[in-house]
């Protein structure tokens, strides 16, 4: 009401795939593109080509370690909402097993310098 347009509704795609990208403008940011597509989209219904561009083009940005915590916390908000329990049990394994594969690669597989590299003792990667 407040732009004088018939009301938008997100399809489903859509929404989902803005509830993926990372908001580092937060609610203003959020407000202002709410406005654009009510304003721009074309239907009633909101469809993923709806959106700015700027947006398509964040989507396609790759995770850089100043936005993994926000991937992260991304993840956990898409799995709640679909029911997912017990996050942890995935999160805390895949999270070491980045980490060490990572860590032996920076090492070329020499596992005691890669657990140092992790904080952990030497011979814990034994």
């Amino acid at each position: 009401d407040e732009l004088g347009v018939e009301t938008k509704t997100l399809r489903p795609e859509t929404e989902a795939y803005l509830s993926r990208l990372a908001w580092p403008g937060n609610v203003r940011q959020l407000e202002n593109i709410c406005r654009w597509i009510t304003v721009m989209a074309s239907g009633r219904e909101v469809l993923v080509s709806d959106l700015p561009p700027e947006l398509m083009d964040e989507a396609q940005a790759p995770v850089t370690s100043e936005n993994w915590e926000q991937a992260l916390r991304n993840w956990a908000d898409r799995e709640l909402a679909r029911g997912e329990h017990r996050l942890l049990d995935i999160a805390v394994p895949n999270f070491e097993r980045i980490m060490i594969e990572t860590a032996l690669k920076h090492t070329a597989g020499r596992r005691r310098d890669a657990a140092e590299l992790l904080g952990w003792g030497r011979n814990t990667l034994t």
